[in-house]
């Protein structure tokens, strides 16, 4: 069956849904074209909203918002788990579709729907463990505990990269939170986020819940911003670059919201003498070169002690030999495309900066001339205070430098202004304990002896400096999409006040 076809998509398709088959009917607005970046050709076009589309689906959200913060969370984890079998049944045609629209190789794409899947169950579980905590009062019979409550409408704007599993991070601990979604894709992929809101339709039909998920796209950034200033919007959760998080985080600071903030990564791999290359040169290939380098975790710097750098290089140049770029959904295939012509363009624009720097290209360095997005996978000498490793380039580049002691390697790493993975490759115990120590990465992902993508749901993800500091998907995340409210209760017939303070009234 044609993939459109089992998603429930057409060559033209509604760019707006305020659940429960209630699409927008706008035309005005322009049309987006989803793009393959793998052969340059368009799969479909998408009828983008309005300002006036935006107003009906965060109206209609916040009155769903109502209903369903009053629903029991079990029950909310219900629909995340009919949700999640729904996945399943789609995951291989989404899976395609995710590689189609985003050039993802086809395991890459299916591991995302399944990421999506265990995020479903993980919200499940979460959703009877919404926990809050009992304390002594000081006070002679008052009893004082805290407690979780829904937040409200909860804005979700996701980068293309991770076209629908970051939305599963967020939507389903959000709605299991007792809060509404609306979530603004990027327009870079807006076909799979059509495709899951149809899932969800589906679901929200069968339990009688409409309005908990919409969708809304638009590649205009004023619209976008409108969600962006929102005071009907408590929580943004924004996935992007660090300039536009921190606009995002100056609007809606302005109107004292809250921000989740998931922004770019200039991940690290430390080797060090002991390493087992082994393991370390599958997870060093895979997180440099999986995604096409497009992941906010892909390694893009390697820092190898400098007795084992020969051997590190031979062996990555070897690996690198080895990685068939093509099509994505062909079998066999490694590497996919980049997105579009401007991340091409910042490819080569780094290789020239690198080569300028002084730097030398060990290995690939070149743009594929044939249809489509593909540029080589590239190993590059280079220095960590130049300009161009100090950035985080959206594309396959792997900077190698050497250390000589790990006092000096773990200082390498964190000396970029971005803090999210970070990884090390060692047999030495007490390397390992440096590197997790306080004093050792300042990352908010901090491996031993994996590489630095590939984060399982369970733990909490997202970083530190530039990274943006916010947390989404497993661990105690699911606080972000919550409100705390302390509560005292005095079971007693007398009103003594804290701190003993004496508060007397004539009678």
């Amino acid at each position: 069956m044609n993939v459109l076809t089992e998603l429930g998509l057409k060559l033209h398709n509604p760019g707006g849904c305020m659940g429960l088959g209630q699409w927008t009917t706008t035309t005005e607005a322009g049309v987006l074209h989803s793009v393959n970046p793998a052969t340059g050709e368009a799969i479909a076009e998408i009828s983008l909203c309005s300002a006036e589309d935006y107003e009906t689906i965060v109206n209609e959200s916040n009155r769903a918002f109502q209903e369903w913060q009053q629903v029991p969370a079990p029950k909310r984890g219900e629909v995340v788990r009919l949700i999640g079998q729904a996945l399943r049944e789609k995951k291989d045609a989404l899976g395609s579709l995710v590689s189609m629209e985003v050039g993802k190789i086809k395991a890459e794409g299916d591991g995302e729907v399944q990421e999506m899947i265990d995020m479903a169950d993980f919200a499940v579980g979460q959703s009877r463990m919404l926990y809050g905590k009992t304390m002594h009062s000081e006070r002679p019979s008052h009893r004082m505990y805290e407690q979780w409550h829904p937040l409200g409408v909860v804005g979700v704007v996701t980068a293309f990269n991770f076209p629908v599993a970051v939305w599963a991070w967020n939507a389903c601990i959000a709605a299991i939170a007792g809060n509404t979604v609306i979530w603004k894709p990027s327009p870079k992929a807006p076909l799979t986020a059509l495709a899951v809101q149809h899932i969800c339709n589906c679901v929200m039909e069968e339990q009688g819940c409409p309005g908990i998920f919409s969708l809304f796209i638009t590649d205009k950034n004023d619209l976008a911003e409108k969600m962006v200033a929102d005071t009907r919007v408590p929580l943004i959760s924004f996935t992007g670059s660090v300039p536009v998080g921190r606009h995002v985080a100056a609007i809606v600071g302005e109107r004292l919201g809250r921000t989740l903030l998931e922004l770019s990564g200039n991940n690290a791999v430390i080797v060090d003498e002991t390493a087992d290359l082994d393991i370390a040169i599958p997870g060093i290939v895979f997180g440099a070169v999986g995604t096409a380098g497009q992941r906010c975790t892909t390694t893009r710097r390697l820092i190898v002690h400098e007795s084992r750098y020969q051997d590190v290089v031979s062996r990555l140049i070897n690996a690198y030999e080895q990685v068939r770029i093509g099509n994505p959904l062909d079998t066999g295939v490694l590497m996919g495309p980049l997105i579009d012509h401007p991340a091409v363009g910042a490819y080569r624009e780094a290789l020239e900066e690198i080569q300028k720097s002084g730097g030398e290209i060990l290995y690939g360095g070149h743009v594929l001339e044939q249809p489509g997005n593909f540029v080589e996978p590239t190993l590059a000498w280079a220095e960590n205070q130049w300009d161009v490793v100090q950035r985080e380039t959206f594309a396959p580049i792997l900077y190698i430098m050497t250390f000589q002691t790990m006092d000096e390697a773990i200082v390498l790493q964190n000396a970029v202004p971005q803090g999210l993975s970070s990884a090390l490759f060692t047999l030495n115990m007490r390397h390992a304990e440096q590197f997790l120590a306080a004093t050792g990465s300042d990352c908010g992902i901090a491996n031993v002896n994996i590489g630095t993508s590939g984060a399982e749901i369970g733990g909490a993800f997202g970083g530190e400096k530039e990274t943006g500091g916010g947390r989404e998907a497993g661990s105690d995340a699911w606080k972000a999409y919550m409100r705390r409210q302390t509560n005292t209760i005095n079971w007693g017939t007398d009103l003594p006040l804290a701190q003993g303070i004496t508060f007397t009234l004539n009678e």
